[in-house]
């Protein structure tokens, strides 16, 4: 009997993690904790891991400039972090997720502060954006594809 127990317990706790519901809770976590982290390291100016929130194949188009991929994605990241005439905060409300197997899209509004060490002077942009995450082979959520604007 204890046995039958055990195994009808072991069945359900499977059933539950093999759960699609908690896959993507779980998905959500991981792609949230992402976006913090990364903007904290920003805000912070660390840029020893600036690139990691970013996949290898990476394409993205910002305010209709050209198509970009990863390395230039970084070495502007770097850029800007080196770049002591001027400090540049990020924040991030997301609208939505929504995960599907090892792909999901986030809808979100990144909140840049730019402020100039010589004029004092704080430019606040709000720029709207749908970033597509992949889990990739490390297991990692990362950035593969993402477009993003100006908000008027």
């Amino acid at each position: 009997m204890k046995g039958r127990a055990l195994a009808t317990l072991l069945m359900g706790s499977w059933a539950l993690t093999g759960s699609p519901a908690i896959a993507d809770t779980t998905a959500e976590k991981a792609i949230r904790d992402a976006l913090t982290r990364w903007t904290a390291d920003f805000n912070a100016r660390d840029a020893s891991r600036i690139c990691d929130l970013f996949a290898p194949d990476l394409r993205y188009d910002f305010r209709g400039q050209p198509e970009r991929d990863f390395n230039a994605m970084c070495s502007g990241l770097k850029q800007a972090l080196a770049d002591r005439s001027k400090t540049l905060s990020y924040a991030f409300d997301i609208k939505e997720i929504i995960v599907s197997g090892d792909m999901a899209i986030v809808r979100l509004v990144w909140t840049s502060k730019l402020s100039r060490s010589d004029s004092g002077q704080v430019i606040e942009t709000k720029e709207p954006g749908l970033d597509v995450f992949r889990r990739q082979p490390d297991g990692m959520w990362r950035i593969s594809r993402y477009m993003a604007y100006e908000a008027p």
